[in-house]
């Protein structure tokens, strides 16, 4: 017999629903261990069937210590499941387990144990439970300069890293939330990789040669705007969101300060979303009831 106290002991092992579980004592006549071994095979064959899905939603954890900070993005189907407790606890243990190990990837990352728990099989777990997709997508170690280090969250969706040398704790948080705004390419010139430039102005060229202006005025125009593009596209280069009047440039040089790293991870960045249509979807729903 499977009474309500086997039932609540499983739940507790395995964090199902009450429903799953009895069903899975019920399989293994009340055999507790076999119930929870088949509790997560059954787990890892609904996480591998939902893979295919897109995980588009999720949020950015962090992890920090005296050296460095870790960033990683996690991504889940829905912004309901990415505000939910369980999600935020395996994104921020795994966070932790990429600041302490340093893994080469995330499928070394997905190997990794953190709060005691094999997070690959974590993962699984909660794709069972909740019924969506997940994923470790990326990660990286900022290593602290000699200057201060500042974090910013802007609602769990994006999530900024800047490290200084020099400076203080106030410009390196101003600097994470301008960054977070304007979301820089490259940190400056020297860091813009020379295809970038030279395809830029290429298409400078075919533009400003459409004036019918001389060769060296075209030569003068297109040097002007590759001065503006990498302006745009540079962290240093851009006007500061807190003072426009100002590049971060000039704010930095004003503070004795410079850039040593930093990263920006925005949700979903890059991944194509399967458009939705919900009133086809009602309709397709209906349809299958009725038949």
């Amino acid at each position: 017999m499977i009474t309500a106290a086997m039932v609540k002991e499983l739940r507790e092992r395995t964090g199902a629903a009450m429903m799953d579980c009895k069903r899975a004592l019920e399989a293994t006549n009340g055999d507790l261990d076999a119930a929870a071994e088949k509790m997560r095979m059954d787990g890892q064959a609904k996480a591998d069937k939902k893979a295919s899905r897109v995980a588009a939603d999720g949020t950015i954890a962090f992890a920090e210590n005296d050296s460095a900070v870790a960033v990683l993005e996690v991504n889940c189907e829905t912004d309901f499941v990415a505000k939910g407790d369980d999600f935020l606890a395996l994104a921020n243990a795994a966070a932790k387990a990429v600041l302490e190990n340093n893994p080469a990837d995330v499928e070394a990352l997905s190997g990794l144990s953190g709060d005691g728990r094999q997070l690959d099989e974590w993962r699984r777990e909660l794709i069972a439970k909740i019924g969506e997709n997940m994923t470790f997508r990326r990660f990286a170690i900022i290593p602290k300069a000699s200057g201060a280090t500042a974090t910013y969250s802007h609602g769990g969706r994006i999530g900024v890293v800047v490290s200084l040398e020099g400076g203080d704790e106030t410009l390196a948080r101003n600097l994470a939330m301008h960054v977070a705004a304007s979301n820089p390419q490259f940190k400056d010139a020297d860091a813009v990789p020379a295809e970038v430039l030279d395809a830029e102005r290429k298409i400078l060229i075919a533009q400003a040669q459409d004036s019918g202006k001389p060769a060296e005025i075209i030569e003068k125009m297109v040097d002007g705007r590759i001065r503006k593009f990498l302006a745009e596209i540079t962290l240093v280069g851009q006007p500061f969101v807190m003072d426009p009047d100002q590049t971060v440039e000039k704010l930095l040089k004003a503070n004795a300060a410079k850039i040593a790293t930093y990263a920006r991870f925005e949700v979903g960045e890059g991944i194509e979303k399967k458009s939705e249509d919900f009133a086809a979807e009602v309709a397709a729903t209906a349809k299958a009831s009725m038949g």
